[in-house]
């Protein structure tokens, strides 16, 4: 079996509710899908979810990733041997993440199928399913408790509040999520970059008694050392996202102690293959992972959800960015029911575009 060609198209969807975080608000999410044809009937399906501020890559550039430098590297190629492939696509796409990951999931879908076998069964199959949170962006806090209400009424457990624009607003928004959904509801927030060292500790102290399950990056990735101070001196687990992109910032962040926790989402990092080796470090590091994702299609959610399902100490997901997207062409590829998602049995990553 060769790679014969690539195809990658552009599809712009937008949210059925628009939110804001500590750094931009968002009512439309531009993804590019990927079809990887073969020399036989099988093709393999990706999805690019470029973020200029967290990937440092537009829908333009993915483009331009996949168009000149992806299909010459993989025309002819055999998918079968994709650890090859994909080191070499990061020796000549660094910066590009998303579009790498794209080409992942497409060679990972290939394999599966050649395999017959679910992607999630081909990489040991630790799990069946995984519940999900849900977020609420930066809303009025009377805002976000009416739609954490609706959350947890629409099945689901588990919600990640945003904030970091106002620490004083944040604490109050956590106390009236945590009077109105109850004590069962688990309660994890992102600061998105957005606090400093002080902010953060008066945010812990004033939300102690909200028993939230997680505290996500609260100060700026570039400042590493001071996500480290944070860590070691909050009596509440704190997860590194913004400030790992490489298998190299898993290692520092690792080695230096300077998370509790880190967020493994495929477009920051290249992909599957390259999140594998990431939760590896993660784990001789005895440190949980949390799955996440961006405006994400159901299709790369799908992708994210068969890695977290086959690796053990992958314990917490944040797999929702499908779920407010109009136009997705791959709906319907992972299946969600009072919260958990569960994957496809179908071999591959389990996708149908809607336009086929």
């Amino acid at each position: 079996m060769k790679l014969a060609r690539l195809e990658c198209w552009s599809v712009v969807m937008p949210l059925k509710v628009p939110y804001t975080i500590a750094y931009e608000h968002v009512d439309r999410a531009t993804n590019v899908f990927v079809r990887l044809f073969t020399d036989t009937e099988i093709i393999g399906y990706g999805c690019a979810a470029p973020d200029l501020a967290v990937t440092g890559e537009t829908p333009e550039s993915v483009h331009r990733a996949l168009q000149n430098t992806a299909s010459g590297l993989l025309q002819g190629a055999d998918p079968l041997c994709y650890a090859r492939l994909l080191e070499a696509l990061a020796d000549a796409l660094p910066a590009d993440p998303a579009a790498r990951a794209a080409v992942d999931m497409a060679l990972f879908d290939i394999v599966g199928k050649v395999a017959g076998l679910p992607v999630w069964k081909l990489l040991g199959g630790y799990r069946s399913c995984i519940p999900t949170s849900v977020t609420v962006g930066v809303l009025p806090v009377d805002e976000a408790v009416a739609r954490a209400v609706q959350i947890v009424q629409e099945g689901f457990s588990r919600i990640k509040l945003k904030g970091g624009v106002c620490v004083e607003e944040d604490i109050e928004r956590v106390v009236r999520v945590r009077q109105a959904v109850g004590p069962d509801v688990e309660l994890r927030f992102d600061a998105n970059q957005g606090w400093s060292f002080d902010e953060t500790r008066h945010f812990v102290t004033q939300t102690r008694a909200c028993n939230l399950e997680l505290l996500e990056q609260p100060t700026r990735k570039d400042e590493p050392d001071l996500l480290g101070r944070v860590t070691s001196s909050v009596a509440l687990p704190v997860m590194a996202d913004e400030s790992l992109l490489s298998l190299r910032d898993a290692f520092r962040l690792a080695q230096d102690e300077l998370a509790d926790m880190v967020n493994i989402k495929l477009m920051k990092v290249g992909g599957i293959f390259e999140s594998l080796q990431i939760n590896a470090v993660a784990r001789a590091a005895r440190l949980e992972v949390m799955v996440g994702c961006m405006d994400e299609a159901a299709l790369s959610i799908a992708a994210g959800l068969h890695f977290a399902l086959s690796r053990r100490n992958v314990v917490y997901a944040d797999l929702d960015g499908h779920l407010d997207l109009l136009d997705d062409p791959s709906a319907g590829t992972v299946r969600i029911e009072r919260g958990v998602l569960y994957p496809s049995e179908a071999p591959g990553l389990g996708v149908q575009l809607q336009d086929e």
